[in-house]
């Protein structure tokens, strides 16, 4: 049995294929195969135990050429050492193996740097979930655990916290993926927040963001890395001296005359009062419509001017709303006050953007004379200051709830009473509306307790 490479050409110069010669007396295969391998013909041809051969044989083509039919010829070897009927299909087989396993490992190579490729693209990344996350929580494909869709003022909470943390990689100038979320990249990141001079809570809202989007990634399975659950890597709230208006304060602005501009600002002041009467937030009591308003009848007794009672039918307006971001359903009692803006409206109040009624409310309190100074806090980039403003330059949308919720605790209304109008879940929650002062507190206690008397 012997594997041979041979020539066949009649050419004297250039190059020609070799082919692999296959001999066995035993099985009386004889074949001719092609190796698939060029040589220059005159190297060659020379003679093998020249100086010039050994040196072609050891230059870098040579070494290319003889190193790839060495192994053509151990494997062709070995397959004949087995001494079993072997056909020229499997012979061709494996020289084209060996042949060609250079181009294989280069296809083999660059298939697997596609489907690596192809697996980079499809991978969720946290930059990729975040943007799903944002378009699904908008177009109502992801909801709240209340089984609701997300609230038009919520997802544009959420987008602005979450665009920090973009604006934070393009200040690196990298991208930060799922398993670089750790202690360190916490400290880095709020301290780039402060640096932009933010307020602890809009620092905390930024981190309790980024915490929700990977709990939720996690959730999903779209990672496993627990850093973020560290419990130093949280988002630090502080409560702010948000101011809420006196009804002297409200009498100022019912009063003030508007004549010297146009509509929208007798628009807002209207709406602004809708709200503190309701208590609500600014997604809901700007919206309020015709459907909202309910009228019942009821019995109550009264007593006539002789002063004797009787059973009269009485009606009663209140407004029911769906609040948009908790879902929670609530009814509130129609003040003469509130009835009577209703009414100017024939119960359809008109609709401003949020933008439209903080600027428009802050003209009608400065005109309103509520000019005095308030002490507030602020914690910027880091920092707690103290600082003197004007009161009405801190009257925004949210100030009518404030205002509400704190004029209803003042009037004595119980505050489970309070919270089944505002919709708050707990006496917590509902407290940190509350913004009377310690004088305002103690009358409110003298009034209703004996033991102060």
């Amino acid at each position: 049995m012997a594997v041979s490479f041979i020539l066949r050409t009649t050419k004297k110069t250039g190059y020609a294929p070799v082919f692999a010669r296959i001999q066995t007396r035993k099985t009386g295969l004889n074949l001719r195969l092609s190796t698939h391998v060029s040589v220059p013909i005159q190297k060659w041809n020379l003679s093998r135990d020249g100086v010039a051969f050994n040196n072609f044989k050891q230059s870098e083509e040579g070494v290319k050429i003889f190193s790839k039919l060495e192994k053509i010829e151990r494997a062709l070897n070995s397959l004949l050492e087995q001494d079993v009927i072997i056909t020229a299909e499997q012979m061709t087989g494996i020289i084209d193996n060996i042949a060609f396993e250079e181009e294989r490992e280069v296809e083999r190579k660059k298939a697997e740097e596609e489907a690596r490729k192809i697996a980079e693209a499809n991978r969720m990344t946290l930059n990729k979930f975040i943007a799903m996350y944002i378009e699904q929580i908008s177009n109502g494909a992801r909801q709240t655990e209340r089984g609701l869709n997300f609230a038009f003022s919520t997802v544009k909470s959420i987008k602005s916290a979450l665009n920090q943390f973009a604006y934070y990689q393009e200040h690196l100038g990298r991208e930060i993926d799922f398993n670089d979320i750790d202690m360190n990249f916490y400290h880095e990141y709020t301290a780039y927040l402060k640096g932009k001079n933010y307020s602890i809570n809009s620092i905390g809202k930024c981190i309790k963001e980024l915490k929700t989007i990977l709990a939720t990634a996690e959730g999903e399975g779209y990672h496993n890395n627990p850093k973020y659950k560290d419990k130093k890597f949280k988002g630090t709230r502080v409560e702010v001296d948000n101011i809420y208006l006196t009804k002297e304060d409200l009498e100022k602005i019912k009063n003030v005359d508007l004549s010297e501009y146009e509509i929208g600002h007798e628009h807002v002041r209207d709406i602004f009062m809708v709200g503190v009467w309701t208590a609500q937030r600014v997604s809901d009591y700007n919206n309020i419509s015709r459907e909202n308003i309910k009228t019942y009848v009821r019995e109550v007794i009264e007593t006539d001017e002789n002063g004797e009672k009787k059973i009269v039918s009485k009606e009663f307006t209140r407004i029911e709303i769906r609040q948009q971001k908790t879902g929670a359903k609530v009814v509130i009692p129609c003040s003469s006050e509130l009835k009577a803006i209703l009414e100017k409206y024939d119960y359809n109040l008109p609709h401003l953007e949020d933008q439209v009624i903080n600027r428009y409310i802050k003209d009608i309190g400065k005109d309103a004379g509520l000019t005095e100074f308030v002490e507030i806090e602020k914690t910027q980039g880091g920092k707690a200051q103290m600082k003197m403003i004007e009161k009405y330059k801190l009257i925004h949308t949210h100030t009518a709830r404030r205002t509400g919720a704190t004029l209803m605790y003042l009037s004595g209304m119980d505050i489970y009473d309070i919270m089944k109008i505002t919709g708050h879940s707990s006496p917590a929650m509902l407290k940190k509306y509350i913004k009377a002062d310690q004088l305002e507190v103690a009358s409110k206690i003298e009034d209703k307790y004996d033991y102060f008397k």
